[in-house]
């Protein structure tokens, strides 16, 4: 045990040991071990993007195991998927990675406007039997059926703390509050994060932040204080600090697939930022699997300066 994930772990005094060591389980674990820092690998696209968007890229990803194992050959923190693809691995891989169970999940086969919603898709038992250190769960500020993922997340969010295990919110800002451009605005990213926070998150995921106020009324705070978002090192800075001044654990998402130069000036300006890590789906498991370890070691030597 380092003495930064030592401090951490000081964060979240409320919590019970059995909590605080499944965050230290997924703190200590791969190459970044000790660190502070985070790298996920997340596969949860195929159910909610479909399996030829997801994987015709690298047909490999059509089986589960390959992911489990790509996750431990690159020394990811953690593996994050929905309840089938876990099921499929976790005996054969059992130990051998930190498991994230994701709770909810939607597809892409029906359009709900304004009021974007998951489904439950599995629960804080399911997580337990799988040997799961956290569970994962997705909410979408600006969706007008937010207060249901709120209170439901609330419940997930106390049962899987009685049973010892972590929090992992996708804060993903969507639907009838906020413009498609305005979901990744540096103010609705920063509230993202302090929602999440606010409903008891441990690690906390949003997108990177781009230049730009969305609200009306939050454009005047930023102007009036001269909150620096010209960068995106500033803007990461910005949202870290809104989840509770840094005592909240804030990683970011990899986002739309894009080219090795782009990801890694993006992960530079995470890591000057404050940020906590990434987790990075697409941008790994759709690239062959020799590319792939490459960059996912890139990523983590970045975090690890």
């Amino acid at each position: 045990m380092t003495e930064r994930v030592k401090q951490i772990l000081s964060w979240y005094a409320s919590d019970n040991p059995g909590t605080l060591t499944n965050l230290a389980r997924l703190l200590m674990h791969g190459k970044l071990a000790g660190t502070g820092k985070l790298v996920i690998l997340p596969v949860d696209q195929g159910f909610e993007h479909g399996p030829a968007r997801s994987f015709a890229p690298n047909p490999d990803g059509y089986d589960p195991r390959y992911h489990f194992q790509l996750a431990i050959d690159a020394g990811c923190n953690a593996y994050a998927a929905p309840l089938g693809f876990l099921e499929a691995g976790a005996a054969e891989f059992a130990g051998q990675v930190p498991l994230i169970l994701k709770l909810n999940n939607s597809d892409s086969l029906s359009k709900l406007g304004g009021a974007p919603i998951s489904a439950v898709t599995a629960s804080v038992k399911d997580a337990v039997r799988l040997g799961c250190v956290a569970v994962g769960y997705t909410i979408y500020p600006a969706s007008d059926a937010r207060n249901l993922q709120y209170q439901a997340l609330r419940e997930i969010t106390l049962e899987a703390k009685e049973h010892g295990l972590a929090v992992v919110v996708w804060s993903y800002p969507r639907g009838s509050g906020v413009s498609k451009e305005g979901e990744t605005a540096v103010d609705i990213a920063a509230y993202a994060a302090q929602i999440a926070a606010q409903l008891g998150a441990h690690v906390i995921k949003v997108k990177p932040p781009k230049d730009g106020v969305e609200l009306a009324e939050a454009k005047k705070v930023y102007e009036k204080h001269a909150i620096p978002t010209k960068t995106l090192a500033e803007r990461v800075r910005h949202v870290v600090q809104s989840a509770f001044n840094g005592r909240r654990i804030v990683i970011f998402s990899g986002g739309e697939a894009k080219g090795t130069d782009e990801i890694l000036k993006e992960i530079q300006a995470i890591k000057e930022g404050g940020g906590f890590g990434s987790i990075m789906g697409r941008n790994s498991f759709q690239r062959p699997r020799g590319e792939a370890l490459k960059l996912l070691s890139d990523v983590m030597a970045i975090y690890a300066k």
